[in-house]
């Protein structure tokens, strides 16, 4: 099968892959020819090139989608389908697909996607990542009564229409997609829950702990981006609630982000002596340091109304330790980690109950050890690289 791929995800086939990288090279391993398509921004122009056999990367030049403020951003957005549909008639005049795949974010290919499909007469899938302009309503980004508000609803609306499968992460997605979208037949929607590469355990060793200055200490560890939907004031809560009664636990917290200035301040203000703020861990440090850590914590913005599932619990479940979360009351990822017994969670904003399951997780070493490998467990049957292709590919008839 020929197969276009386009997201604006940062795609490295090198060992490091995220998310669209593994199901890209799994894709290619079962035989499937793949283009997939991303932005570059420090490129000089845009590139077709060949990783390997069956697999190419048309690396589109485009104006920063991330890093920078809200207005360039929208400007990234809207300017997208324009030069991503200019490098795809340039480089790729003529190909026709069999299957064309696009992840949320962003919604903003809709019309990329609809010209591809009529051009090829291809099947096309949505994964669906990402529910917006809701989310960006929800977090005060953006009101209903803004015109780039409408501008980004048609075009979520017309993505919904042109692709003949949407893959949800949970079933409170489907769910929300039914409530809101009424129009998008109830037979589109399945769950393709999130996935990687299932990668070999890490030696849980102190090395790294020491290395990183937490040596002997009860590690709590939060990785990734440091964000409005993240609100890690529920973090530094729990942290200050802590501080006192437990001196041999300290929250390491590791990642960029819009709030990572704001973060650091606080902890400075709040004068946190248990918590830890760590721009950047390179890979495999950090995998073998997470492997270390004695608990995952998720937090999200307790203003969201759709429901998230935070992507992070797959490094957490690879590696075998528990999750702690602070979760909004709109997602069912709470009731998902509480299905397959990998973790605990309170609402977002209600600091006692975060410390409660804390105390909890903390008291009893069995406890911690069980829902690791049952995080783990579920990540091998549910939630790799291989089991999502395989949805994909039974959803589309491949």
């Amino acid at each position: 099968m020929k197969i276009l791929f386009l997201t604006i995800s940062n795609l490295s086939f090198d060992g490091n892959t995220n998310m669209y990288g593994a199901l890209i090279k799994e894709l290619v391993r079962n035989g499937n020819d793949v283009c997939a398509v991303n932005p570059v921004y420090d490129a000089p122009e845009t590139r077709l090139v060949e990783i390997e056999k069956n697999l190419r990367l048309l690396q589109v030049k485009s104006l920063p989608l991330f890093g920078v403020n809200l207005v360039r951003k929208g400007i990234a957005n809207v300017l997208l389908p324009f030069v991503y549909q200019r490098a795809i008639d340039k480089h790729l005049r003529g190909e026709k697909f069999d299957l064309i795949i696009t992840p949320t974010p962003p919604i903003t290919l809709a019309n990329v996607v609809a010209k591809m499909k009529k051009r090829s007469r291809a099947k096309t899938y949505l994964i669906l990542r990402d529910i917006f302009p809701q989310n960006a309503v929800d977090l005060g980004f953006m009101k209903k009564w803004w015109p780039l508000y409408w501008h980004f609803r048609r075009q979520e609306k017309k993505l919904y229409r042109v692709c003949d499968k949407i893959g949800c992460m949970s079933q409170g997605n489907i769910d929300y997609i039914r409530k809101h979208n009424p129009e998008v037949p109830a037979e589109k929607l399945h769950i393709l829950e999130n996935f990687q590469t299932v990668e070999p355990l890490v030696p849980a060793t102190e090395d790294l702990k020491a290395k990183y200055g937490v040596g002997g200490k009860f590690v709590v560890i939060f990785g990734g981006n440091m964000g409005v939907p993240q609100k890690l004031e529920n973090v530094l809560g729990l942290a200050q609630a802590c501080e006192a009664d437990y001196p041999d636990v300290v929250f390491l917290l590791v990642g960029k982000g819009v709030q990572q200035a704001r973060i650091r301040k606080m902890i400075t203000e709040m004068n946190l002596s248990n918590t830890i703020l760590k721009d950047f861990i390179p890979y495999q440090d950090y995998q073998k340091l997470v492997a270390q850590c004695d608990i995952g914590l998720i937090s999200l913005n307790e203003r969201f109304t759709i429901p998230n599932i935070p992507s992070k619990t797959l490094s957490y479940f690879n590696l075998k330790i528990p999750v702690l979360a602070s979760l909004d009351t709109a997602t069912d990822y709470g009731q998902i980690l509480e299905s397959i017994n990998a973790g605990l969670w309170s609402p977002a904003g209600d600091v006692p109950a975060l410390k409660a399951n804390f105390d909890k997780l903390y008291r009893d070493p069995a406890l911690r050890k069980q829902m690791g490998e049952n995080g783990r467990r579920y990540l091998e049957t549910h939630m790799s690289d291989k089991v999502a292709y395989r949805v994909v590919m039974d959803a589309v008839g491949g």
